[in-house]
């Protein structure tokens, strides 16, 4: 059945999953203290940072605001500090704790996600009990935040442009270094020392802190897609202090950049052949025959655009590489699938126009041209931190021959973001690896079956690494299931957010 347009979701707000079923396991509800510090030893160099009060302001709408202090670098937390700007709709009783949400990217603001989209973040039922707290994480938003261009027109060029060479060729690939180090180099003029420190671990040390100045003796918190790097890079650091994680759309911490890569592009290629598949079956679809023969003509469509862009009315050219994120978009939920119908009718005609605004849309760029947040800036410069780049020409070539064969759509461009952390002036700072987080709290993984971004093994090995995952799987389509998919998936996170009720066998909701 054809599915109706619905309003439109920004594709780095994401959910969590639930459970329901027999369970056997009981979770103390998590402790909670009237002052801050909470009590736990920190070194003479943290103290000061542990002891700082927030103050809270009201900021309309019901909401309260506050800045928090952070060490620039933890490894040196008396030389410079950052800020870190946080958001909270307070409990209407006597709330359990604090709930800590990030909605994913690297790069997404929880202060706006909570700000904005509060009854989509959690239920009702969570906002009765906790105090929902958005924050945004080192490098993002309103917080110390990273910067990497003077001039909407800059990042325009590194987003936008196309390369002139042959693709595949050396010169090709020596384009897209050289553009991915001037505009590291940029990044590093304008945000100074702060780039080389907006890796996971250094955020979730300052998860920690913010834990600890809220007045909580353990983390409570609610991670989506990205966020559940973070969630679980915090277990492994603080697992005494782990109280009830939830983290859904999961990341597995032990792939490399490459393995990475691979399952994302097949994660999209299998849930644009389950669009092509439900488009197939209506009389609007701009497609016909079977799927493989509908994936044969976008295969043909991207290689007509990377051979001859096609102008858009404000002078941008559409290529493969952008006509990639405007497909991405939409994938992200089935409930918007209906846009690509408009996409791909458009492109075919030679009207680039709507191509530009899903990726405009992507980018969080504005009609006017303007950069409306620095989501895209802090997802490359923590990705790098944390993934690190390949450079070797032969290793990239076979990685696109690889990618090409198995994920025919997205392959290439995925292939070609390899190259996005070349000549980045830090070295990585996350090692990759499995996570036990050996002692923890229960955590519970969620998994979409049909998730693109995040596909579903990896929250099936996340929850396989934790010496205490707890997998909930959402046998559906879309990124992220808590608070969207159904009452299975909800009752479970809320019953474990708020009864610490555990599953004692994965629901399949």
């Amino acid at each position: 059945m054809r599915r109706r347009r619905t309003a439109w979701t920004a594709a780095v707000l994401v959910l969590a999953v639930a459970l329901t079923g027999c369970v056997s396991l009981f979770v103390p509800a998590p402790a909670r203290t009237t002052s801050t510090p909470t009590g736990e030893e920190v070194s003479a160099e943290l103290r000061p940072f542990y002891a700082q009060v927030l103050e809270w302001a009201p900021c309309g709408q019901g909401f309260q605001c506050s800045t928090a202090e952070a060490p620039l670098d933890w490894a040196d937390p008396a030389r410079e500090s950052i800020e870190l700007a946080l958001t909270r709709s307070a409990a209407p009783g006597e709330p359990l704790g604090s709930l800590l949400v990030n909605p994913g990217g690297p790069g997404g603001s929880g202060y706006d996600f909570v700000r904005d989209s509060l009854d989509y973040a959690v239920s009702a039922d969570l906002r009765e009990r906790y105090d929902i707290v958005g924050f945004d994480p080192r490098g993002v938003g309103r917080s110390s935040a990273v910067d990497c261009h003077d001039d909407p027109g800059e990042l325009d060029d590194y987003l936008f442009g196309i390369p002139e060479g042959e693709p595949g060729t050396d010169a090709y690939l020596a384009e897209l270094e050289d553009s991915a180090s001037r505009f590291a180099a940029e990044c590093a003029r304008i945000s100074g020392e702060l780039l080389g420190h907006v890796d996971t671990a250094s955020a979730a040390r300052d998860l920690d802190l913010l834990r600890s100045v809220l007045g909580d003796e353990r983390l409570n918190y609610l991670g989506y897609s990205y966020g559940t790097l973070l969630g679980a890079v915090y277990a492994e650091l603080h697992p005494d202090r782990t109280g009830r994680l939830v983290l859904d759309g999961a990341v597995d911490p032990s792939v490399t950049e490459a393995e990475a890569s691979a399952v994302q592009a097949k994660g999209f290629e299998s849930a644009l052949r389950a669009y092509l598949a439900d488009c197939l079956t209506g009389s609007d679809c701009p497609f016909d025959g079977t799927v493989d023969e509908a994936v044969d003509d976008i295969v043909a469509l991207l290689d007509r655009l990377e051979e001859s862009p096609l102008r858009a009315p404000d002078g941008r050219s559409l290529g493969r590489s952008t006509m990639f994120y405007a497909i991405v978009l939409p994938l992200y939920t089935a409930e918007n699938w209906p846009y690509l119908d408009e996409l791909f009718t458009t492109v075919r005609d030679g009207d680039a126009e709507y191509a530009f605004v899903l990726a405009d849309s992507y980018f969080s760029r504005d009609e006017s041209g303007a950069y409306t947040d620095n989501s895209t800036e802090a997802l490359i410069a923590v990705n790098c931190l944390d993934y690190g780049a390949t450079t070797d020409a032969d290793a990239l070539r076979a990685q696109e021959a690889e990618l090409e064969r198995t994920a025919p759509v997205f392959g290439p461009s995925v292939a070609d973001g390899a190259t996005q952390c070349a000549g980045w002036p830090y070295p990585p700072r996350l090692e990759r690896g499995p996570i036990a987080a050996t002692g923890s709290a229960p955590i519970l993984v969620v998994g979409t079956t049909g998730d693109p971004a995040t596909p579903y093994e990896w929250a099936q090995s996340l929850a396989g690494q934790l010496e205490n995952g707890h997998l909930v799987t959402y046998d559906g389509e879309g990124h992220t299931a808590y608070n969207k998919s159904n009452d299975c998936v909800n009752d479970a996170v809320d019953g474990f957010l708020l009864e610490g009720v555990v599953p004692e066998a994965d629901p399949r909701c």
